[in-house]
């Protein structure tokens, strides 16, 4: 989820719109409500969603988006993605996956990516 949205602020910047607010605060909060639903107490969620906004922020400062290409960075691969770290195949599958995902929001307009990405598929 936070490499889609990486993606789509990335694009948005390459435009030189500014990323909306109220996306990112309904993304956390979204995420906020599904650990209330577990079951999740009022200082496990607070230290989860401190987790989870260091890996986005962590997520923002690795990707590297060169020349309209999306290619995941190793150290993404490494730290987050541990089961398809060795196998070839399937992080090849993985770029291309994030590339095809990165060229249909390109041809989106700004006003209506977010909606318009649920349509996605590979």
């Amino acid at each position: 989820m936070f490499l889609h949205y990486s993606i789509i602020l990335f694009i948005q910047k390459k435009r030189g719109n500014k990323p909306d607010q109220e996306n990112y605060n309904n993304l956390f909060f979204s995420i906020e409500s599904n650990l209330r639903e577990l079951g999740f107490g009022d200082v496990s969620v607070n230290k989860k969603m401190k987790i989870l906004n260091k890996i986005f922020y962590d997520i923002l400062v690795k990707l590297k988006i060169t020349q309209n290409h999306f290619k995941l960075n190793k150290i993404l691969l490494n730290k987050y993605f541990n089961k398809i770290n060795n196998n070839a195949v399937k992080i090849d599958k993985f770029n291309l996956y994030f590339d095809n995902f990165y060229n249909f929001c390109f041809e989106l307009p700004s006003k209506n990516m977010i909606d318009d990405v649920i349509k996605f598929k590979f």
